[in-house]
């Protein structure tokens, strides 16, 4: 049975996802269109056994969908809106690097 997740729910399962520059780049992929794993494995440049367990993340955070098409699946975000969700993060994330208020921030890997 589905349920709603929590807002606070939402946004760990979100930053769990983020949490692996690999996990991140996938996302950013799917943002671009759905695929099949095959085919992301081959642009991210990994093996299909990796890339399957970051999906399987992603789907255990509900945010992509495995679409059958036939005898293979095609990989989607669950919901769109997550594209532009990404889109505002990395604008906020360029927007924050661009300036540290932290002056120790490469030292200590905070900010």
């Amino acid at each position: 049975m589905l349920t709603i997740a929590s807002e606070v729910d939402v946004l760990a399962r979100f930053g769990r996802a983020l949490a692996d520059p690999l996990r991140c780049r996938l996302l950013l992929a799917l943002r671009e269109a759905p695929a099949h794993p095959s085919d992301l494995a081959d642009a991210l440049g990994i093996s299909r056994t990796r890339l399957s367990n970051h999906l399987a993340c992603l789907r255990d955070c509900g945010l992509v969908v495995a679409v059958p098409v036939g005898r293979r699946t095609r990989y989607e975000l669950a919901d769109p809106r997550l594209g532009d969700a990404l889109d505002d993060l990395r604008t906020a994330v360029v927007a924050v690097e661009a300036d540290r208020t932290c002056a120790d921030a490469t030292e200590k890997g905070c900010c």
